[in-house]
This record gives structure tokens, sequence and C-alpha cells, in this order.
């Protein structure tokens, strides 16, 4: 590993900010990840350091990233992003971006089958409540026992004097994932 390397390395698993992402970076970097999934896309820092401490683990396969986003249709307080932006910041050669518009539900409904075998699952904390309640039946059909899933929970309000809280990462397990799943489905049978 060349000096630059170790020095880019040791900052964005150290050092970074938000503090809260390096706990999504380290277990990312403690395991090769050749497919990617995630709902709510960062390009202000957290998608582009994803790939890039993925891309770290050489491999025979190329990094396979699917990026599901409401992008044009987001709400008001969400940073703008249109899917010709994303898809200019992210492709990468030995790469291979698929950008699905449209909120969880709906984006997993149609492409569940064809994310089986995901080795990281990132969900932001800026999703639909409820559209993410539908989705999850369709996630246990994408993951495996091993997969990394990762969710986004907001920060506590802060109080008038206390400096801003960061939103937090909290890990799940595939039987986690299945426990939140059986609700919906539960559901959609009643329905």
């Amino acid at each position: 590993m060349n000096l630059g390397r170790l020095l880019r390395s040791a900052y964005l698993l150290y050092f970074s900010q938000p503090a809260s992402d390096r706990t999504l970076f380290r277990a990312i970097h403690r395991r090769p990840i050749r497919t990617i999934v995630e709902m709510g896309i960062s390009l202000a820092g957290r998608t582009p350091r994803v790939l890039e401490i993925a891309r770290w683990r050489q491999s025979d396969q190329p990094l396979r990233y699917t990026g599901i986003d409401l992008f044009e249709a987001r709400p008001a307080d969400q940073p703008q992003l249109t899917i010709k932006q994303a898809n200019a910041s992210l492709r990468q050669p030995e790469m291979q971006l698929q950008l699905v518009p449209g909120d969880p539900a709906t984006a997993l409904r149609r492409m569940a089958n064809s994310l089986v075998g995901t080795d990281l699952l990132i969900i932001s904390a800026n999703q639909d409540r409820d559209s993410l309640a539908a989705a999850w039946t369709w996630m246990p059909r994408m993951l495996t026992a091993d997969s990394l899933i990762f969710v986004e929970e907001p920060a506590a309000k802060p109080s008038e004097t206390a400096k801003p809280a960061e939103n937090q990462w909290r890990r799940l397990s595939l039987a986690d994932v299945q426990a939140l799943a059986a609700p919906s489905k539960r559901m959609r049978r009643a329905a």
C-alpha cells in the first residue's frame, strides 16, 4: 500500500466527517463488497466514499452499485439531485452503475429479483417511512446471511443550547430484516 492510499484510508476510516459515517466505512473495509444497494443517494460525501472503500478490495468482478432515489421528485427539504447528475458523479470504470428512480417500495417491487446476493444494503434516514415499511417485504430475497445491512437513524432534535446531533447508523442482521418483513407480508395478504 502506498503512502497516499494509507493516509486516505486513515482519514476516511478514523477522521472523516460526519463521524457517524465512520462506522459504515469500517464495516465495508473489513470485508469484500461487490454488490451495493443504496436507498437515498448522498453525493455530498457518503456515496462516493462508500464506493471508494469498496473498490479497495481487488477482485476479478466489477463492483455493482444500485442507487434507489426519488431524484427529481425529492421533497423540498432534501438537496435536489437529478438522475443525470448522479450518473455523471458516480460513473466509474470497472463498475456497473444502475440508478432506479422511485421510493423504496415501488423500486424494490420492480428490482428485488435482480438484486439477489446484495453484499451491502444502505438505507438513508431520509426515506419515506410508509414506503420503507412496505419495502421490507422485498428485501429478504435480495440478501444473504453475510450481507451487511445498515439503516441510518435520524438524530434526536437538538435543544437550543446543544450542538446538532448526527444521524447514527444501526446494523441489522438478515433475521432483523425478515422480522421487519413479516408484518408487511401479513398486511399484503389481508388487503
